[in-house]
């Protein structure tokens, strides 16, 4: 049965269960673009999209593998949740530009061309340095863009950023990014970026992790929501959704996968002190999947129209979606 609103979370990264899969069903989210990789390589990113398989083989009256902006429609209509695969970092072509084509045929629909740290492709937020697009990335970005791959620069610095928005032929995302300038967080995004990208035709995807949140934990719906109208009047409700990078259910321990993947022996701790380097709660009105009708009922209160609210909470993603995922 078709839900009145379309959901779509343009990031999340949980401990898969059924219970999740079951409060995406109640909360009535058609689309997740879900990350199967932060600093696996191909081989071990394949296994990942295994274990996937066997969920969508579990769980077929609640989730199945998404492709298309079609798989959204589908999904709502039939009250499940279409999942979508991503990488935060680009290990999973490793070296070899010939995997970009290879991952799209398996269901990559977005890949981050780096992560915190630098890449073959682009520079991480964390680098002190940031020498823009390689000569790989450039390469790269071409190749994603004739096969149908998303552009993902959630966790790129800035020259990189702007260069990937520039060099691309296809709008980008930032699929779970805030705005720096409501809260200064290493990871949200300056105007300079976000003009760009939303000049560019790309998405920002508004981020619900405590550490990208003014206030943290203790951010309130109505400061989140205020942050989105600040954006929209500023680039564009059009340009909007939500990429809530919710993490629910994982293991502290996870945070030190993220963060250090096999390169450090250190913790890096990045976003977050050391006294606080597990996972922080969530703010009281986003805990999981069935609060999304929190946000749609925040935006209401700082004056978006239903319109603008129907754009921001999924048709905005699904647009596009329509005109990203398929190749040139």
């Amino acid at each position: 049965m078709a839900h009145p609103t379309l959901v779509i979370d343009n990031l999340q990264y949980a401990n898969w269960s059924q219970k999740i899969f079951q409060q995406m069903n109640e909360g009535g989210v058609s689309a997740v673009h879900v990350t199967i990789a932060y600093h696996e390589q191909f081989r071990e990113t394949v296994a990942n999209m295994k274990a996937w398989n066997l969920w969508f083989e579990q769980f077929p009256d609640l989730i199945f593998q998404g492709f298309d902006a079609k798989d959204v429609e589908r999904a709502r209509e039939e009250g499940r949740t279409a999942i979508f695969f991503g990488f935060q970092n680009p290990s999973p072509m490793e070296d070899d530009i010939g995997l970009i084509e290879i991952l799209h045929r398996l269901g990559g629909r977005f890949m981050q061309l780096s992560y915190n740290n630098q890449s073959f492709l682009a520079t991480g937020c964390y680098e002190d340095e940031d020498p823009g697009i390689t000569r790989f990335g450039k390469q790269a970005i071409a190749e994603m863009n004739r096969v149908g791959m998303v552009i993902d620069m959630s966790h790129s610095a800035e020259r990189s950023t702007l260069e990937a928005i520039e060099l691309s032929t296809r709008p980008i995302a930032i699929t779970h990014a805030n705005p720096h300038a409501w809260h200064p967080a290493l990871r949200n995004k300056s105007d300079a970026v976000l003009k760009a990208l939303t000049q560019a035709g790309g998405m920002l995807g508004f981020s619900l992790y405590p550490h990208h949140l003014k206030g943290g934990t203790d951010c309130t719906l109505e400061s989140f929501c205020g942050a989105i109208a600040d954006a929209a009047q500023a680039y564009g409700a059009e340009h909007l959704g939500i990429g809530s990078d919710l993490c629910q259910d994982q293991p502290d321990s996870v945070v030190t996968w993220m963060r250090n993947g096999r390169w450090s022996k250190e913790t890096d701790y990045g976003e977050g002190s050391a006294s606080n380097a597990g996972f922080p709660p969530q703010p009281g009105w986003f805990r999981d999947n069935r609060d999304f009708g929190n946000i749609s009922k925040g935006l209401v209160n700082v004056g978006f129209s239903e319109k603008e609210i129907a754009g921001i909470m999924g048709e905005n993603w699904l647009r596009f979606y329509r005109q990203a995922f398929s190749p040139i």
